[in-house]
């Protein structure tokens, strides 16, 4: 396999459905789980994962339940319930410790993780997370309001990602990426695990400070869905004692716009850790 091909997907089932996966299977050091944003996939990260790769570093990336290829069904779709998957799939694996990453609404789900299960994970890093953020009344209303427009108009999303959450560069492949994600939010069914995303408590406050395992925290400086990216990723930062890394003119999906600002990011950390 070279570093550009993306690896065959796999499954774990689990007793609430199944989840797919793909792994690199070789590398150096200790793996790397990533874990995609809220609606998304874990192609995600396939503008991040061939650099990782390409450094010696064994990649693993997971579909959340209910998108990507994973089942879409489920009682429960929240961060925390995300949490157990990862560490399922860690002891599917037989791997005993690993580095996780957290992209948006999985921010909260590496730090649960780190919480639940502190001897398996060796390190976290959230990339334009929402922890440690709890939001104003004002934006809790409106984020209602844009829940439900999600679940019943799927052009919502692709609005958001097309205007919004890309206010620099943009990878060759955007609009294909972005057509995919409209088109997965119309699968029979979906509505479902739609409406258990944006229900979820992607920004739980006072999880960090239970968390004792290294941790960095990378922003976009242009991120759209933060009035003051910086002083977000200051407070996660303080609050798990980590390193802060903001991804200059990055908005919510740095992996993607400037994938190799993140790894030049991710890989120092991942050194230290094993």
């Amino acid at each position: 396999m070279n570093g550009t091909t993306a690896p065959a997907t796999q499954y774990l089932d689990l007793p609430g459905g199944r989840i797919a996966f793909d792994d690199t299977r070789q590398g150096e050091g200790l793996p790397v789980l990533l874990l995609p944003g809220m609606l998304d996939s874990r192609t995600a990260y396939r503008h991040l994962r061939p650099l990782l790769t390409a450094a010696g570093r064994r990649v693993i990336t997971m579909d959340l339940r209910g998108f990507g290829e994973s089942g879409i069904a489920w009682d429960d779709y929240s961060p925390a319930a995300v949490a157990g998957d990862a560490l399922a799939l860690l002891d599917h694996l037989g791997i005993e410790r690993a580095v996780l990453v957290g992209q948006s609404y999985t921010g909260a789900t590496v730090v649960r993780a780190a919480l639940d299960a502190p001897g398996r994970v060796a390190g976290i890093a959230l990339i334009d997370a929402f922890v440690e953020n709890p939001p104003s009344g004002l934006m809790k209303a409106v984020m209602k309001v844009m829940g439900t427009m999600l679940v019943h108009w799927p052009a919502a999303w692709g609005f958001y990602l097309r205007k919004m959450a890309y206010p620099g560069a943009k990878p060759a492949d955007f609009e294909a990426y972005v057509d995919g994600l409209v088109a997965a939010l119309r699968t029979p069914g979906r509505k479902v695990a739609t409406r258990g995303h944006v229900g979820g408590d992607s920004a739980p406050v006072g999880w960090a400070a239970g968390v004792r395992c290294p941790a960095i925290v990378l922003m976009g400086s242009k991120d759209p869905d933060f009035p003051d990216p910086a002083a977000v990723a200051g407070r996660q930062a303080a609050a798990l004692r980590a390193e802060k890394v903001m991804i200059e003119g990055s908005g919510h999906y740095p992996m993607a716009d400037n994938p190799q600002a993140v790894a030049e990011a991710l890989l120092p950390f991942l050194a230290e850790r094993g």
